[in-house]
């Protein structure tokens, strides 16, 4: 039916979680953008509005939400078309999954404009073609997260397999996003094709202890295998401060600390509120010893992924 409308919000997300590149990822309950999404019946998506950013462009070729809407119309068979409006709460280029709440909010607002029509798989490869667009790779260890809630593991791209882990009660994530910007796509490039069996096999034990840890509800665990032997190397020198922001978290009790996405936002996980809330403080306290504007976030997981609001 024609004229139907929905506000949908997409949850900002953190990937890779130091030890899974493009394979696990956690939703936050902030930042977020609200996509608001018309039903028509032009066979067409229309951009009008952009809140909150000068840079997104409204051309439905070039914007992820338009890639997501098209690809939704064209998988359910149907010539509807789509007007929106979007509303950017999560800055681009900032490392926690810009392109990747936008594409889940349309994924989310297509599916329940047209009917429900698409399983939860199919809404995460939607969201992906939003991703492929951004960066060149349709990867899901942002969108699957958005999508769903929690923390998710991409066992398999393909076929798709989306796993959601278990999240431990006591579990907080800060996140301090300098004012800057790295492109998805730049930071990709700094990354070698291969890596050394003896890296992989590091990188392979540090995953398996994160999920191990997760279901175990071992903080301990998850805090020693917060480790990545394979892209904080290489996108830590994009990052100004990063060495000193990451020692600072560990100093004020976090369990771990690394490069959010492709940066240039830093995460650190934490266990209980009190200890997030100093390990805010302290890195917090670095960013501003380093003269470098910044937003501080501090969330718990967020269980309940892309919602209509």
């Amino acid at each position: 039916m024609t004229g139907k409308k929905i506000r949908v919000k997409g949850p900002a997300t953190v990937s890779n979680l130091s030890c899974g590149f493009d394979v696990i990822g956690l939703a936050l309950d902030e930042p977020f953008d609200i996509v608001d999404i018309e039903l028509t019946d032009t066979g067409k998506v229309v951009i009008d509005d952009i809140r909150c950013s000068k840079t997104l462009s409204r051309d439905p070729e070039k914007n992820v939400v338009g890639a997501v809407l098209k690809a939704a119309s064209a998988l359910g068979g149907s010539r509807a078309g789509f007007r929106v409006s979007i509303d950017k709460g999560i800055r681009p280029g900032s490392g926690i999954g810009s392109s990747g709440a936008s594409s889940a909010a349309a994924a989310f607002g297509a599916n329940l404009l047209l009917g429900e029509i698409f399983t939860p798989a199919e809404m995460v490869r939607l969201a992906m073609e939003g991703e492929r667009l951004a960066s060149g790779s349709a990867h899901a260890d942002n969108v699957a997260p958005a999508l769903l809630g929690g923390i998710t593991l991409v066992r398999s791209y393909d076929p798709l397999d989306i796993i959601e882990l278990h999240v431990p009660p006591e579990l907080f994530c800060v996140v301090i996003h300098p004012e800057t910007e790295i492109k998805t796509s730049v930071a990709r490039g700094l990354l070698d094709r291969e890596v050394s069996l003896t890296t992989a096999v590091k990188q392979w034990g540090n995953l398996a202890g994160l999920v191990a840890g997760l279901f175990r509800e071992d903080y301990d665990l998850i805090g020693r295998s917060l480790i990545d032997f394979v892209a904080e190397p290489k996108r830590s020198v994009l990052i100004k401060g990063f060495d000193q922001l990451k020692k600072t978290a560990l100093e004020c009790g976090a369990l771990g600390a690394g490069i959010s996405g492709s940066g240039p936002s830093v995460y650190a996980l934490c266990r209980g509120r009190d200890s997030a809330v100093a390990v805010m403080k302290g890195m917090s306290g670095a960013m501003k010893s380093l003269g470098i504007r910044f937003d501080a976030y501090m969330s718990a997981v967020n269980r309940s992924g892309t919602q209509v609001c």
